[in-house]
């Protein structure tokens, strides 16, 4: 039986003295020690045993039988760093507005053009001419010129009448003659009268029954008939006139063309 315990003695005393040499070795060739989580029992890794069966940066595989040993914090691989690819913004295509033309402007119709005659002159064909008899004065006859035109026109002198066949105008009252020439606006209108016969019926000679007038209009110079003459109708049955036939001025108004 000594015998025996002391063979038993001498192998562990042998396996310690190996195990002893094995750290000593394994601490020299790598400088890495792992440690374990039991009591202070200290496992060397093999260089060589690590190269064989382990990738470079991997962890080393845990000794057999035992808990796995920590891989330090130099030797753990590192994750790849995160690559974002950057971000691409597709350039904003906006599609171009139609062109707008804008029509052309129409242009306005002219203005109508104003009556034909003679600028600034009333005669027959802007004019309308009415030939009445009066009460009073009596053997009296009365024109009145209306302008029927689209401008301003002028009466310039006296009527110039011719009763029938007469192949002369009669004289003018020349009292009657107004201080200016006679102004009508479209509308408006002028006068003018017009001694038949005499009164007395001694002064009057030649006297006669006529059923037509015509009444042509002067110029500015009041010497020529300018533009178309007028035609007004007489009384049913005709008007009487004699030697003693005469005429007024134009005149503005009424009043003033009746006194004569």
């Amino acid at each position: 039986m000594s015998v025996r315990t002391s063979r038993t003695r001498l192998i562990t005393a042998a396996a310690g003295v190996a195990l002893a040499a094995l750290s000593m070795s394994a601490c020299d060739d790598s400088g890495d020690i792992a440690t374990a989580t039991g009591p202070t029992l200290k496992a060397a890794a093999s260089p060589t045993a690590a190269g064989a069966g382990t990738t470079a940066g991997a962890p080393a595989p845990a000794p057999a039988g035992g808990t796995p040993a920590p891989v330090p914090p130099s030797a753990a691989p590192k994750p790849a760093p995160a690559t974002t690819a950057p971000a691409t913004t597709a350039p904003a295509t906006t599609a171009p507005a139609p062109a707008t033309t804008a029509p052309p402007a129409v242009p306005k119709s002219p203005a109508p053009a104003p009556a034909a005659g003679k600028p600034g002159v009333c005669e027959g064909s802007t004019t309308k001419t009415v030939a009445a008899p009066l009460n009073r004065p009596v053997n009296h006859m009365l024109l009145t010129v209306t302008n029927t035109g689209s401008g301003t026109c002028y009466l310039y002198g006296y009527p110039a009448v011719r009763f029938g066949e007469a192949q002369a105008v009669p004289p003018v009252i020349e009292d009657s003659k107004p201080q200016a020439v006679v102004t009508l606006k479209p509308g408006e209108s002028g006068y003018a009268s017009v001694n038949l016969s005499s009164t007395d019926g001694g002064n009057g000679a030649h006297g006669h029954t006529v059923t037509s007038l015509a009444v042509s209009f002067h110029g500015p110079s009041g010497n020529e008939s300018v533009g178309a003459a007028a035609h007004p109708a007489l009384p049913a049955g005709g008007s009487y006139v004699d030697d003693s036939l005469k005429v007024t001025y134009w005149q503005q108004s009424m009043d003033d063309a009746v006194s004569w």
